[in-house]
């Protein structure tokens, strides 16, 4: 797409009955859509998870690309952060390599048809559903006072993703109960008012789940475990300089096992593959230390994303060409999410006025 118009696609984009499925090619023309929530610059776990996997798609699909703010205001968050939040995740996305003539980037408050689809979605979506989904019990066990957008989250992002008719989405594992919860919803839908949304499949990300720096838990900015894929070398170094190793190596001396190791995984992502074979062989001998690996790791984060640190230096100079592509995209985006829209309220009844003109 390079001229910042909607591409036409067959309405309605009727759904089907098919299996989730998580490989293989994907058709072509594959309309393809992701959000991430803005929690300022992306970081480690964003990249491998996410980011990574959705530039390529780019370049045969059609990819909307949604950075989720109203997803942000569930729990705890400060007002006032927010915009900075956007902005910082936006250039973190055009850094990368999201390209907003081959797809389409936008802010999710910037369509209000998303927080419309999700309350009319609210009509066939069970409680017991809600309920069930394993991130709500994880997360409403640390409230007092559970928000019901807690409970309705996996609802908006049904929304999200049905709203553009979307066949395939980019999920880690940990929100595959999600998107099954979002094609659940398009039966029920299309069960009660007629075939029109599709059941979207996951596209699993090949990286698996991403352990912090500290060995445990996954790469999160709120758990402090992860690094900036803008950081500059020092930064990386101080950060990568904590993560956790084997817990068998006590000594510089002692061999570890590689196999066990979050830094050698890491490794994998982002050290040159011919180096792996001697990281690997040095640790198992205990001929080199743990800080030695972890600054050989801590290079190779920095070399593999000084391009990156390049371009976000450019988009920061010049914050209203950020500004610009978010708001090119939202205009594309609300193309699609009214046509959705017009077809949602004219199946639903959500028409009076029809009635005055004899229908």
């Amino acid at each position: 797409m390079t001229d910042h118009g909607t591409k036409a696609s067959p309405s309605p984009r009727t759904g089907t009955n098919a299996t989730p499925d998580t490989g293989g090619a994907l058709p072509a023309e594959t309309r393809v859509f992701s959000g991430m929530q803005p929690s300022g610059e992306a970081h480690l776990g964003n990249y491998l998870g996410a980011l990574r996997q959705w530039v390529p798609l780019q370049d045969a699909h059609e990819c909307f690309f949604c950075i989720v703010d109203q997803h942000a205001i569930v729990g705890e968050y400060e007002p006032d952060d927010l915009p900075a939040r956007v902005f910082d995740l936006a250039t973190s996305f055009l850094a990368v390599g999201l390209d907003p003539e081959r797809s389409t980037i936008f802010v999710q408050s910037d369509v209000p048809e998303h927080a419309e689809l999700a309350w009319l979605f609210n009509s066939v979506t069970p409680v017991g559903d809600l309920e069930r989904m394993t991130q709500y019990k994880d997360k409403s066990a640390r409230y007092e006072s559970i928000p019901a957008g807690l409970l309705n989250y996996p609802i908006l992002q049904a929304a999200d993703i049905l709203l553009y008719r979307a066949d395939r989405v980019p999920v880690g594992e940990d929100q595959l109960q999600h998107l099954e919860l979002s094609r659940e919803i398009a039966r029920k839908w299309n069960a009660r008012f007629g075939g029109y949304f599709p059941e979207p499949k996951p596209i699993l990300s090949q990286a698996g789940r991403i352990l912090g720096l500290d060995g445990n838990a996954k790469m999160s900015k709120s758990l402090e475990n992860t690094v900036r894929i803008l950081a500059e070398p020092e930064e990386i170094w101080g950060r990568v300089r904590t993560a956790v190793t084997d817990p068998q190596r006590v000594r510089r001396d002692d061999p570890g096992r590689p196999e066990v190791c979050n830094v050698y995984t890491l490794h994998g992502h982002f050290t040159d593959p011919e180096r792996l074979p001697d990281i690997a062989a040095q640790c198992r001998a205990g001929t080199r230390g743990c800080v030695d690996c972890k600054r050989i790791l801590a290079e190779s984060i920095g070399d593999h994303f000084a391009e990156v640190r390049e371009r976000a230096r450019e988009y920061r100079e010049d914050p209203g060409l950020v500004r610009d592509i978010l708001e090119a995209g939202a205009r594309r985006a609300r193309v699609e999410a009214q046509e959705t829209m017009e077809a949602v309220r004219d199946r639903m009844g959500i028409r009076w006025r029809s009635r005055g003109e004899g229908g």
